[in-house]
């Protein structure tokens, strides 16, 4: 499964820069260019001190030199400093060209890798998204692959400029005197030890911080979309202190992490002055022996400065890299969930249906040791009315989710047509034309209160359509299913929390699309259970009784009981 999954997010990371490769491949040499032009800096100073300063002879590997030499010190003065505007010049154009670059293709990978990750999460089963956050989502597919995009469009080719540059620079120095050489390099472990221990604990915090946004995201998300309760109930209070408590975690958190980052960072510094000290020292001794010309040791120094300087570069960069890791791990976590539901190989497209629907002897839990449907069958012919009664609990949700397939019976078979089972009003038909929207929302009676909206059938309505009564949000959802034209219809208490003139409107409109489809409805209203066709009465995951509302009443003592029981409560109602 793992292996699997690494694969997958392999397979994004790489079949996207493998459509990039041109791209890539001018950022690479951009990223020559740059490491090149570094490593050019110092000379102009070296051959103007050496050479024209202090009058020695060029040296063969600068012999290339010797004609504009010959013509004169002050016109080979002006080449050396044009020399060097044309170093910085191209620097510039080099570093233009590879942030340039490099920030598209990472902005365009975070792209490709959230446009995989939001896919793959709608097809994950329910029971997934049941057991996990959606804050967490949130912060993987935002938080998460901008960590990433920052390694591919800063952190790679950076790195990889720096650390070109810190070898090219070495072997300049080991060309010129390997001794000098040698006193660079003794400072290297101190400083792999370094980066080393900041990349370890930088990783470690990053994952922390990760787990602590997740919960802050969660946390906002679920008080946003309660507000109401809580100024109901006045948990205003409560719920700040909440969000400060977890706010706080995270921010000494991240105040940890930074504190290991300027640790880290003040080493690099302190062990970069010991490295350029003991070169000044060592090579001056050369310098005074005859065994070097002061231009050397200049351009040792300025080596050795500009050598730790992306060596203090890389140590800012693996909180970085170290950062992008973690998200990397989080992202290939849930790329290797697979869907609980899948398709058999052979799996027909569910087309045209008549509506015909077969429980044989279902069982299904939520993966806890109490079963929430034990042994259910019934059968339902097309275009009958389906009635689920019994008390909260007794499984009737749970019965038409399996049939809308968001869950998988652990045993037994469903069958629809005799086939073993495998969007606002226009979300169920994309390509519904604008006078179908609005057949479809006066058949739903919801065409009434549309048109009086500030912009009518434009109208962008809030989230979760708070703007919307509760009456008018019905409408609007069974507006869906007549668009959508479906022949298996599924309701779920639809009539909760109406007034009475909302309630006819949707009972009006409820008969107009439930008419010749087979319709399955989660009611406790005595109307709509004695117009139903078939009544399956569940108690405790079981079909205890089925059949119509006069036989129940009739052949049940239980459905009696609730039959009287509901009269008997509708009845006091109506007498207040």
């Amino acid at each position: 499964m793992k292996k699997r999954a690494r694969t997958r997010f392999r397979q994004v990371i790489f079949g996207y820069l493998r459509e990039a490769k041109l791209s890539m491949a001018l950022a690479a040499l951009c990223t020559l260019g740059l490491t090149l032009t570094e490593l050019l800096k110092p000379w102009p100073i070296k051959i103007i001190f050496d050479y024209v300063l202090l009058g020695k002879s060029l040296p063969g590997y600068l012999s290339f030199l010797g004609g504009l030499f010959d013509s004169g010190r002050t016109t080979f003065l002006v080449a050396m400093a044009g020399a060097m505007v044309l170093v910085a010049l191209l620097t510039g154009a080099f570093a233009y060209l590879q942030i340039y670059i490099t920030s598209r293709i990472g902005n365009e990978l975070v792209y490709t890798l959230r446009r995989t990750l939001f896919a793959h999460l709608q097809r994950l089963s329910l029971s997934f998204h049941n057991r996990t956050r959606s804050g967490e989502h949130m912060t993987k597919i935002v938080s998460d692959t901008n960590t990433l995009k920052d390694v591919f469009a800063e952190s790679a080719l950076t790195a990889s400029s720096h650390i070109l540059t810190f070898f090219g620079m070495f072997a300049i120095m080991f060309f010129l005197d390997w001794r000098l050489g040698l006193v660079v390099l003794a400072t290297l472990p101190l400083l792999g030890g370094t980066l080393f221990y900041r990349y370890r604990a930088a990783k470690a915090s990053s994952r922390r911080q990760r787990k602590r946004e997740a919960v802050i995201a969660t946390r906002i998300s679920e008080v946003m979309s309660t507000v109401p309760l809580v100024q109901a109930f006045g948990r205003e209070r409560h719920e700040q202190e909440r969000f400060e408590a977890e706010s706080t975690e995270y921010l000494e958190e991240s105040i940890r992490n930074a504190r290991v980052e300027a640790m880290a960072t003040r080493s690099v510094v302190v062990i970069s002055a010991l490295g350029t000290a003991a070169v000044v020292l060592v090579g001056a001794l050369q310098v005074l022996a005859g065994r070097m010309t002061p231009g050397d040791l200049l351009l040792f120094t300025s080596y050795v400065q500009s050598m730790y300087r992306p060596v203090r570069n890389l140590a800012r960069l693996s909180n970085k890299y170290s950062k992008a890791v973690v998200g990397a791990e989080r992202i290939s976590g849930i790329l290797e969930v697979e869907p609980e539901i899948q398709d058999d190989p052979d799996a027909v497209e569910a087309s045209e249906l008549a509506g015909e629907v077969v429980f044989e002897d279902v069982s299904f839990d939520y993966g806890d040791d109490e079963g929430v449907l034990k042994d259910v069958s019934f059968s339902v012919r097309p275009g009958q009315r389906v009635a689920l009664v019994g008390a909260s609990g007794a499984g009737k949700s749970t019965l038409v989710s399996l049939i809308l397939r968001l869950y998988q019976p652990q045993e037994g078979s469903i069958h629809i047509d005799g086939v073993n089972i495998r969007e606002n009003i226009a979300y169920g038909r994309l390509d519904a034309t604008d006078e179908e929207i609005e057949a479809a929302a006066r058949a739903a009676n919801a065409d009434d209160f549309i048109v009086h909206l500030e912009e009518g059938y434009d109208t962008v309505l809030g989230e979760r359509g708070d703007t919307l009564s509760g009456g008018q949000r019905q409408r609007i959802a069974i507006a869906r299913a007549v668009i959508r034209d479906a022949r298996i219809l599924v309701l779920d208490e639809p009539m909760t929390g109406l007034d009475a003139e909302s309630e006819a409107k949707i009972q009006e409109a409820l008969d107009r699309l439930m008419a010749g489809r087979t319709s399955f409805l989660i009611t406790h209203d005595l109307h709509a259970v004695a117009g139903a066709d078939l009544v399956l009465l569940l108690e405790g995951g079981r079909i205890v009784e089925q059949g119509s509302h006069d036989e129940l009443l009739e052949k049940s003592a239980h459905y009696r009981r609730l039959h009287d029981l509901k009269t008997g409560r509708r009845k006091t109602l109506r007498d207040r």
